[in-house]
């Protein structure tokens, strides 16, 4: 939490006005394996996590994102995002709706399925939705956050390549994660916006590639599959809703026809 204290008042000094974090980012990723330590770090909302993120939030005049370990009623732990507003105050939460469950990745060991559906939020600096992880690879997760009015989607990530997966395989995979994620973009007239790991921690070389795209999916910025860096975007709502209005997808659904 002290580094990502100093990291989010650099971003504020260089013009952030809403920072979002890497998924899970307080500790290692520890859904590598099963074990019942990492259950003893969840806490509650309000907990130590979003009171001091709350605090700093007010000090800069800042939205923040912060993805947690949530602890619910006992024995229900959540993979949970807080979207704190400028003035300290909890717009809400966001409960991680798919959970995966794959080699490296045992999620469904820790987390329980979200339940807070698929919302925006009203922030000092516009209105936004939260995505997590896996829920980015959806397009009816992309589709329900827009409808509910999100104008830039943040995307807390922990996603990379496990051991002799970072070659030609490796690297189809992250584009593949980046052209899903640029199309819902597209097809739901938002920016969106994906903080990642990056690094090795166990098995997974974590890609980085953090990234921002506008609503043509035209990425406007981009951090490198290697290095921490602090990526800045500026996004434009009033282009924004120009451009709703001239490719008016929401207009044109046919919701009585789809199953």
């Amino acid at each position: 939490m002290d580094r990502h204290e100093k990291r989010i008042r650099s971003a504020v000094e260089k013009g952030a006005r809403i920072v979002c974090t890497q998924e899970l980012f307080t500790s290692p990723y520890f859904c590598q394996t099963q074990t019942l330590e990492p259950f003893d770090t969840a806490e509650p909302i309000p907990g130590p996590i979003t009171q001091r993120f709350s605090a700093l939030a007010k000090e800069l005049h800042v939205v923040i994102v912060v993805s947690l370990f949530e602890q619910g009623i006992p024995g229900v732990t959540y993979n949970t995002a807080v979207v704190l507003d400028a003035d300290g105050s909890c717009c809400g939460i966001y409960r991680k709706s798919h959970i995966p469950q794959d080699p490296g990745y045992e999620e469904k060991f820790y987390f329980t399925p979200g339940d807070t559906g698929f919302q925006a939020f009203d922030t000092a600096y516009g209105k936004i939705g939260v995505l997590i992880c896996w829920d980015q690879w959806f397009p009816e997760a992309a589709r329900e956050t827009a409808l509910a009015g999100a104008e830039i989607i943040f995307c807390p990530t922990a996603i990379g390549w496990l051991p002799d997966e970072k070659g030609d395989q490796g690297q189809r995979d992250r584009r593949m994660w980046q052209n899903v994620q640029k199309g819902h973009a597209i097809a739901n007239g938002c920016y969106w916006a994906v903080a990642n790991r990056v690094g090795r921690e166990g098995d997974i070389d974590f890609w980085g590639s953090s990234f921002v795209c506008d609503y043509r999916g035209e990425i406007i910025a981009q951090a490198s599959e290697d290095r921490e860096e602090i990526l800045i975007a500026d996004c434009d709502l009033d282009a924004l809703k120009t451009h709703r209005r001239t490719w008016p997808f929401f207009r044109d659904r046919r919701p009585e026809m789809y199953r």
